[in-house]
């Protein structure tokens, strides 16, 4: 994957610390190549399909981020890729797929939608269908920006993630498992939209009746390849006000000086609400992503 990612840089700010009396590293996927995180997964998964699949080109349905990264990592192999998403998506996003030779398909804004129009645009042009998080290859793709921090603070006791579709945080769960000695992983999760909340209490995947969230990356359910990586490796999912939200993105924004979309905020989000919980503790945060419309600001 090293040829189509980068090493994204990691961030902290003594003002942030103070404020929540922690010392806060953040992983920062927003200078990710497409900005986000989802270019690892992407990636990760084009590389590996077959030459005989890659000929026949990929297909995915995204409201934006996962829909950059499949459109930029087919570039770059020489893949046909094919981008089922939601009219509603921000078009930010939509512009960021044509610039990376993707086709859009626009569909309704409804998860059984975006998969009916996927699956038929796999079955016309015989197109392997990349899922944005409920696939084993995008999974362990996700899992390297949290192999990246704990390479580089491998003193953490947490790792907080957004959760929306649950392909970062169960990547950055295993990572956490497999590559440190006792660091926790923690989901941030909009209360709009706490699925995720509610699966890991009901013990199988919920899903969301509305989904009036600012953190329009985070509308998205789990999966049955993650969810179980979910109940066995992450700690907790704390839930979050749009309010809350707002606020953290506007203090990561004045106080690290860098763009971040609502989605990576909640994190933060979460920790500035249970101070308590992170007091004195060496706390990573993964920044999922940086894709804003800076003409549709919330502050």
């Amino acid at each position: 994957m090293k040829p189509f990612i980068n090493k994204t840089p990691v961030l902290s700010s003594s003002l942030l610390n103070d404020m929540v009396d922690a010392n806060i590293v953040f992983k920062c996927e927003n200078f990710q190549k497409m900005g986000a995180f989802k270019m690892r997964g992407a990636a990760n998964a084009i590389l590996s399909l077959s030459e005989e699949e890659r000929q026949r080109g990929v297909v995915t349905h995204s409201s934006g981020n996962f829909a950059q990264a499949v459109s930029l990592a087919a570039q770059k192999l020489g893949v046909k890729a094919y981008i089922v998403m939601p009219e509603n998506a921000p078009q930010v996003k939509k512009d960021g797929v044509l610039t990376y030779e993707g086709e859009i398909i626009e569909c309704e804004s409804t998860p059984q939608t975006r998969e009916k129009t996927a699956s038929r645009v796999q079955k016309e042009k015989g197109a392997s269908f990349l899922h944005p998080s409920n696939h084993d290859e995008v999974i362990y793709g996700n899992s390297t920006a949290a192999i990246e921090l704990l390479e580089e603070c491998p003193n953490l006791d947490v790792i907080l993630t957004p959760i929306g579709g649950g392909g970062l945080i169960s990547g950055t769960a295993l990572a956490a498992h497999y590559f440190s000695d006792n660091c926790k992983v923690i989901g941030g999760e909009p209360m709009e939209a706490d699925d995720a909340f509610r699966s890991l209490i009901s013990g199988k995947i919920e899903t969301n009746d509305s989904v009036n969230t600012i953190a329009d990356g985070l509308r998205t359910n789990l999966g049955d390849r993650n969810f179980p990586i979910i109940q066995k490796y992450v700690d907790k999912i704390i839930r979050v006000e749009e309010d809350e939200i707002i606020n953290a993105m506007q203090l990561i924004w004045e106080r690290l000086k860098i763009i971040i979309e609502p989605s990576s905020a909640v994190p933060f989000a979460a920790v500035l609400k249970n101070k308590e919980e992170f007091k004195n503790k060496n706390v990573g945060i993964i920044l999922s992503g940086g894709n804003v419309d800076v003409k549709n600001l919330p502050f």
